[in-house]
């Protein structure tokens, strides 16, 4: 958990440096030992319903931790939550939400609440912008302890931002969508966000076809 480590630090560097502080030599209190998140969803998210680390903190209604099974083969991982989402804390409720779900239980034939599905941070940026790379990085380490825990087979990255911050690849979505990423463990398969495809309907029969190699993949680990 380096990068919340790193986080934690850097957000204490910034409040001694508000105090008046110009430099200073000594840690700024006992994050010399090694922090590390809980091996429990629910531990989880007390911790990250909880959590300051960046200034998405204080425009936030909710967290919007995540939902679904805890042992899913399966999970979907957004951007972050719209102004929906926000107001209820569960992820894609609103109309991209509607979208994915239709997605999820026609053409994969499965019930939603099978899969795991969160995002890169877990508050709303403000007018539903982009993460900036601080807000991303200071969440990004809880979306990691989830993968771990649920220890899903495939993740569906939606959009060109939940791919490059668990992928480090800056190539365009068009490019790289429907492409199978091994990642050891588990299988990266990227497709348009809901969104886009809400403001893009054309681009609908791509997601589709990517959703088959999804359901394709899927049907290997399901008993």
């Amino acid at each position: 958990m380096k990068r919340l480590y790193n986080a934690l630090l850097l957000k204490q560097l910034y409040q001694l440096k508000e105090l008046g502080y110009d430099y200073t030599d000594i840690t700024p209190s006992n994050l010399d030992e090694p922090f590390e998140l809980p091996n429990d969803l629910e531990e989880l998210k007390k911790i990250v319903s909880n959590c300051h680390l960046c200034d998405l903190s204080k425009s936030r209604t909710k967290v919007v931790f995540g939902e679904g099974n805890p042992q899913a083969k399966l999970m979907f991982v957004g951007e972050g939550p719209g102004a929906t989402e926000d107001s209820t804390g569960r992820p894609f409720v609103g109309k991209a939400g509607m979208l994915l779900t239709k997605m999820i239980e026609n053409v994969l034939n499965i019930k939603r609440q099978e899969c795991y599905i969160a995002n890169i941070v877990k508050c709303r940026p403000p007018k539903n912008r982009v993460p900036t790379p601080a807000e991303a990085m200071s969440c990004i380490p809880y979306l990691q302890k989830q993968i771990e825990i649920i220890n899903p087979k495939i993740i569906v990255t939606l959009g060109s931002t939940a791919y490059r911050y668990l992928t480090d690849d800056t190539t365009p979505i068009s490019r790289v969508r429907g492409t199978i990423i091994d990642r050891g463990s588990f299988k990266i398969i990227p497709t348009f966000h809901p969104s886009y495809l809400l403001r893009n309907p054309s681009a609908k029969r791509l997601a589709y076809e990517d959703m088959l190699k999804v359901k394709s993949l899927l049907l290997k680990y399901i008993d």
